[in-house]
Formats: structure tokens, sequence, C-alpha cells
């Protein structure tokens, strides 16, 4: 295996471009009848699946889709060098801000959700990233 997609169900594949292009800066790749768009501009594309809240994932998922925001174990963070920029952006495209923002060992963090419930990050680096936190790495 050499290629990664991502999948973002949403219940508005045209809402979900306009809020992910407005923002993350993503572009419009190619597009299947009303219910998929990609996105591309991101280490790899991104797939917005139209999905029905109220169905399941799969036959055996026992839960249905809810587009309330929700936790799930697998989020992406996005680095930015502007966190505050790109807070603001994020926010007039319809994220919201859960909490202020964070200060961590290897950065700061804003933790938001898009419109649909997905949780997303935004990690500002400072230098020496994630490897400030190794041993002997004063952390």
């Amino acid at each position: 295996m050499s290629e990664l997609r991502i999948c973002i169900d949403v219940p508005d594949v045209d809402r979900a471009v306009a809020f992910y292009t407005a923002a993350l800066g993503l572009k419009p790749g190619r597009r299947y009848r009303k219910n998929w768009a990609e996105l591309l501009g991101a280490p790899c594309p991104i797939d917005l699946l139209g999905e029905t809240a109220g169905t399941s994932a799969t036959p055996a998922a026992g839960t249905a889709r809810d587009y309330g925001r929700h936790w799930t174990p697998v989020h992406l963070d996005w680095p930015v060098d502007d966190l505050e920029g790109a807070i603001a952006r994020a926010q007039a495209a319809g994220a919201k801000l859960e909490g202020g923002v964070r200060d961590r060992p290897y950065g700061r963090l804003a933790v938001l959700s898009d419109p649909f419930g997905n949780g997303f990050c935004f990690l500002q680096f400072r230098p020496g990233g994630y490897d400030t936190m190794l041993a002997g790495a004063g952390g």
C-alpha cells in the first residue's frame, strides 16, 4: 500500500466543499454525482462522502451516523504557521473553536469542529516540534 485517502462523511457535500475550501484552502478535484467530491491540496486527497444522518456505515456498525459534535478516535491535525489566522479563517467558514488555544511542549494547539460535527486540530509547532518531547530533549 502506497497511497492514503481520507474520507469524511458529511450530510451535504456542496456545503462541505464550501467549508473545507474556505477553511483549509483545499481545492476541488473530481466530482461524482452529488454524493462524492474530492478535495486536493493536502498531503493526500480528501474525499467528502454524502451520507444521510441516521444511516449505518456498515451492517455491523451498531450505531447510526450523527452529525452533531461527536468524538472519534481518528481526527485530522493541520500544521499551520499562523494559528490565529487559521482559526479566524476556519471560524469564518463555519468551524467552532472548542476552548482556547493550548500551549504544549511541542507548540500551540487549537481544537475545532467542522459544521458536521467532525473534530480537527490546528498545530503551530515550536522549533523542534514533537522532537522536544523525546528523552534528553527537554521534555
